[in-house]
């Protein structure tokens, strides 16, 4: 647990032991969770209305950074990640328009109603129950401004649960998620923590939230994560197969008869040559241009997305991966505005 999170912990525990009644810690983290959905909704109506006046978006991009950390398993500097990938985004050295020739610059692409402010939230001993429904509710506040669709930026993958959650809620019915990723992170919960980044697709899974999972970059899995994979139906596209899957990968159709796709990447879905400054740190794994070409030829209606797992205290080389997650960020805006 890092050092802040710890800080807040005690601070709580001190509470408890000053004979504060529960009444009235419950009513303060109630006003904290309110002031923290305000900032959400009015940020989101004011970026909704600027994209409905300007006119001719059927659905527009919109960033939400969720800066949680403490679900890893390993290091927690994921949750330092969405100011870094923002500040990638707007490099000037590289222009702001997409691959697809999509210009981030119009506000009909992409707008950004901050970040849903974790640290804060769980220095009022908030538990991760209840996290998860603040940013579940911040998600939803982010879609009620039609034509706005949620871009998440983690934060470590436990994040994807709550927003994808969000997503199905919000659309009425379930969507066929495309995952990239290193491991399937499909653990029923992980070191005893039902909320872990190495369970969020259980969690999903098991809330009837996706109709398909197809799961591909994987090459670190356990005989749970197969058992599991298999409990849940999911498809698990391992990169020791990647050469004769890679055909199939890169025409996927996807999101009929349900409420669209959903794509998670998790950079260290990426060989470490691309995206060193992860975490999980596994060789073997995917070109950068592998996903762009699995993304750019995907077919279907992208309702959303994530990109998780960035660690700004391993980005040590002049900021590399957080270029590449602002690129990925980049090229899934493209995906899901229009």
């Amino acid at each position: 647990m890092s050092t802040i999170g710890r800080r807040g912990i005690h601070y709580f525990q001190k509470l408890n032991s000053a004979n504060v009644s529960a009444a009235l810690l419950e009513k303060g983290q109630n006003r904290v969770i309110d002031a923290s959905l305000t900032l959400i909704r009015e940020r989101a109506k004011l970026k909704g209305e600027l994209v409905r006046a300007l006119g001719g978006a059927v659905a527009s991009a919109s960033l939400l950074g969720v800066p949680l950390g403490h679900n890893s398993s390993f290091l927690q500097g994921p949750a330092f990640a969405p100011p870094r990938i923002r500040e990638a985004i707007w490099c000037d050295s590289t222009n702001s328009t997409t691959e697809e020739g999509k210009e981030l610059n119009d506000p009909r692409v992409l707008t950004d109603v901050g970040d849903v402010p974790v640290q804060e939230i769980r220095d009022c001993g908030i538990d991760d129950y209840r996290l998860m429904n603040v940013i579940s509710e911040s998600v939803k506040l982010v879609m009620e401004e039609d034509p706005l669709r949620p871009l998440v930026l983690g934060g470590d993958h436990s994040i994807s649960f709550p927003v994808i959650r969000a997503v199905s809620e919000k659309l009425g019915g379930p969507v066929d998620i495309l995952h990239l990723d290193a491991h399937p992170d499909i653990y029923d919960a992980f070191e005893g923590n039902k909320y872990s980044h190495a369970s969020s697709f259980a969690r999903i899974m098991e809330g009837g939230y996706a109709r398909r999972l197809l799961q591909v970059g994987i090459r670190s899995i356990t005989a749970e994560g197969r058992e599991q994979g298999k409990r849940f139906g999911v498809e698990q596209f391992e990169m020791r197969t990647f050469s004769k899957d890679r055909h199939f990968l890169e025409n996927l159709k996807l999101g009929e008869g349900v409420k669209g796709v959903y794509v998670s990447i998790d950079l260290d879905s990426l060989d470490p040559a691309f995206a060193p400054g992860v975490s999980h740190i596994e060789p073997g794994g995917l070109s950068f241009r592998d996903i762009l070409n699995i993304l750019h030829n995907l077919q279907g209606d992208v309702v959303g997305g994530d990109v998780v797992e960035l660690n700004p205290q391993r980005d040590t080389v002049d900021g590399m991966t957080a270029m590449v997650a602002a690129k990925l960020v980049r090229e899934l805006t493209a995906k899901i505005s229009k």
